[in-house]
């Protein structure tokens, strides 16, 4: 198998580059590099309670229904 030089690192780097933007490729690194950890922690039997806080929903929808027959107001 032959070796990876430097300028095929660089032509790989250009192909996602236009394949996936450039605004899409650091979210792409951070999913990577969560999984990579995930599964490392897997395999080693690390398992630490993971702290992220979720992030309050941007939009609320709040619908209105009307009673149906059955149901009591």
């Amino acid at each position: 198998m032959p070796n990876i030089g430097t300028g095929e690192i660089v032509l790989l780097l250009l192909l996602a580059l236009l394949l996936f933007g450039a605004k899409r490729l650091p979210e792409i690194g951070r999913s990577l590099g969560s999984g990579m950890k995930e599964f490392k922690d897997s395999v080693t039997g690390n398992s630490k309670p993971e702290t992220h806080e979720l992030a309050p929903p941007t939009s609320v929808e709040t619908t209105t229904t009307s009673p149906r027959e059955h149901e009591t107001v």
